[in-house]
This record gives structure tokens, sequence and C-alpha cells, in this order.
């Protein structure tokens, strides 16, 4: 569906599906942030996992300029976006609903950082029931070489070689200069999405999945976000896949990475049971 600009797919569970597996509870909402370059039937996929369990899902990846471009010169477009994205779930009456996350790589962490600081800071959205956020193969931090690696895949192989050359300079230049040499200085104007989480982390129970073998997003980044997560108190679980290329995990480990998502979902909810009934006695 294509709403103010935003091209994003919404499915409803059968009822009878939802009742099996959430016993008269409101079925999770999962919103699924794809990477960049995700097409709608690889993030259909994912989407599937949770709509077998009886949920709601919505799936939206950013454009690729709004990833690679507007972000890298400061121009804080994805903010609009997520904007956009949270008031769907008022457009669905699903806005007392749990809400639960499903991010990958940094195309999705980017707008799901700006979603964060929604949801810290709106008012509107700060009644939203947040219960858990998956983070498959994020976050990265100052890594031109994994960010080449990404537009190169991205672009795939039908671009004209020329342009493909040109295009990947131009990026790596701009990177290299605002992301790195003149970071110390362009954080004060626009801190990435790395430091903007570590800094104000989302407070909700969070699972990162990653891998050793991944060359676009480096372990030792995930690593580094979840120990600073932890630290302040942040209920954080991770899991390295080892093996696995960006975003494969599901790919190479279907059966086990199912499992992780939907045991972890499972248990957001218990932990979020009594919040949720409260808000609903509340609101009746």
């Amino acid at each position: 569906m294509e709403d103010d600009g935003m091209d994003y797919n919404i499915v409803f569970p059968d009822a009878l599906i939802s009742e099996r597996h959430w016993h008269g509870t409101k079925e999770p909402v999962v919103i699924l942030l794809g990477w960049a370059g995700c097409r709608d039937k690889h993030l259909a996929k994912y989407s599937s996992i949770y709509n077998e369990q009886g949920c709601v899902t919505i799936c939206y990846t950013a454009p690729l300029k709004t990833v690679f471009v507007s972000e890298s010169f400061g121009y804080k477009e994805l903010s609009n976006t997520a904007h956009k994205l949270l008031e769907i779930l008022y457009d669905y009456e699903v806005e007392n609903s749990p809400i639960f996350f499903h991010v990958f790589s940094n195309g999705g962490f980017m707008l799901y950082r700006y979603i964060v600081e929604l949801l810290h800071s709106h008012k509107q959205f700060s009644t939203l029931c947040i219960v858990g956020t998956v983070v498959d193969s994020a976050p990265g931090s100052g890594n031109v070489r994994g960010a080449l690696r990404a537009l190169t895949a991205t672009l795939g192989p039908k671009i004209n070689v020329m342009l493909r050359c040109v295009l990947l300079a131009l990026f790596a230049v701009t990177v290299f200069l605002l992301r790195v040499v003149l970071y110390p200085i362009t954080k004060y104007i626009h801190k990435n999405h790395y430091d903007a989480i570590r800094e104000h982390p989302p407070t909700w129970p969070q699972l990162y999945l990653y891998s050793r073998a991944d060359r676009v997003i480096r372990y030792s980044d995930v690593e580094l976000m979840v120990k600073t997560l932890k630290e302040k108190g942040v209920s954080v679980e991770s899991f390295d896949f080892k093996t696995p290329a960006h975003v494969s995990h599901f790919r190479d480990f279907p059966e086990e990475y199912s499992k992780r998502c939907l045991d972890f979902l499972t248990n957001c909810m218990k932990d979020s049971t009594v919040q949720i009934k409260k808000r609903h006695l509340i609101q009746h």
C-alpha cells in the first residue's frame, strides 16, 4: 500500500489463529524495517514468521537515497518517515495493541533510531505499548568499507560500470569526511544512529542477532552496543550465528532463527501482560 508517499505492506491474521496463539490478549503488531535495497518478497518471508503466529505485520523499507544520501549529509528525512510510519498504527486502529519491532541492517536501524526518539519525546506516540525489538545484522558505526560493500550489493550488477565507480567514489569520500574525519564536529549537528541509540537507548527488551562472518557490519560494533545497553540497565540478549553473510541468518538457519525470534516475542509478551491488561481496563 502507498500512504503519503510511503510504500508499505500490512497483513492482518485470521482471527482464529490470533485467538489460538494469544488467548484473548491483543495480538502483537510487528513492524519490520528492511535493509537498504530490500525487496518486498524478501521481507515477506520474515513477515510470515509472525503472521503464522497470529500477529499483525507492517513491512517497510526506507528508500535508498534516504539511507545512503540523506543520512550521509545529515539531512533528517527519516525522522518524517518515522512519524508517518507510527501514524499508520492509528490509521488502522491498532495503536492499543502491543508493538514489536524487527529491524534489519543499518538501513532499518537508521529509521528505528528516529522511531525511538519519537517514542521518547512525542506526546501521542509515548503512550504506545512497545514490548521488544529484534535487531538483525546491525548496528555498525564508522565502517566505510562495510558501507561501500552494502552500497555495491544494493546497486546490483546491471548498473553501468563507470557510473558505479563514480557513485562509490563520491559516497566513500562523503562518508569518510562527514562521518569519520569531521564527525567530532558534525556530531553536534547530526549524531549518527549508533551513538544516538547508545546514549539514549529504548527501555524495552532487545535481541541482537549477528554473525562474525558479516563483511558489512562488524561483529565488534554489535557486541559493543549490547555491552553498553546492558551497562545502562536495558534487558538485552544476543546471539552470534558465526557463519552467515550479512542479513543471511534466516536463509542459513531458518528453523533456529524463527524459534529465537518467536521465543523472544513470547517472553516479551509475558513480561508486558500486566501492563497491557492495566491499559485495557483503563480504556474500558
